[in-house]
């Protein structure tokens, strides 16, 4: 089976369902994901400068939050929802998921910190969202915050974002294999398929 990157940015609500459900996925499946942060706000403001999907717009909030909760119920997950949104600055979280990727940390800290969002109602972007979530997944913040926020960190986030934007991503979650996007949480089986199969057209 092909690799599939698994686009994610810590900030995105339906990210959550996905985030939490992946290592079941992988392992019932088989597939092979590669976690991918990035800054999805940067990849939207190439389409829109300022816009966010649900800011603004409570028919739709309220869809988006009745929908994940339909959704949680399948995957066997129990949110708090509402959680607190939109996160005032969502380079943070995924700054320290670089970090956390680059020293083998990062999964486990993506999903702590997602958890500490949605169940505890702790935004991502925050303490004690942000150290207790770095300690649950076995580092130091002491340590790891001044590495997060150094122009390497940055640089590298601003990089990931890029070549997010490249392969013409402009959400999150997504998935990509061989080139091929699959956006949204509900594409994730979508992606498997293609990975294996490298169609969705099976007879």
């Amino acid at each position: 089976m092909k690799q599939i990157d698994f686009w994610f940015s810590i900030g995105s609500t339906y990210t959550y369902l996905t985030v939490m459900r992946l290592d079941d996925v992988a392992k019932d499946t088989g597939a092979n994901f590669t976690w991918r942060p990035f800054n999805v706000r940067f990849t939207i403001s190439k389409i829109a400068s300022g816009y966010r999907p649900f800011v603004g717009k409570p028919m739709k909030l309220a869809y988006m939050w009745r929908d994940m909760a339909r959704r949680s119920e399948r995957y066997g997950l129990s949110p708090k929802l509402p959680a607190p949104y939109s996160l005032d600055d969502i380079t943070i979280p995924n700054r320290i998921a670089l970090v956390g990727m680059r020293e083998g940390w990062g999964i486990a800290y993506a999903k702590e910190a997602y958890r500490r969002w949605f169940e505890l109602s702790e935004p991502a972007d925050k303490d004690p969202n942000i150290s207790k979530s770095i300690e649950a997944a076995g580092a130091d913040p002491q340590r790891v915050l001044p590495l997060a926020d150094a122009k390497e960190t940055q640089d590298e986030l601003l990089r990931a974002s890029e070549e997010a934007h490249g392969l013409g991503i402009f959400g999150a979650p997504s998935f990509v294999v061989d080139g091929e996007v699959f956006w949204g949480d509900d594409r994730l089986e979508d992606a498997i398929e293609w990975a294996k199969h490298g169609t969705l057209a099976l007879t």
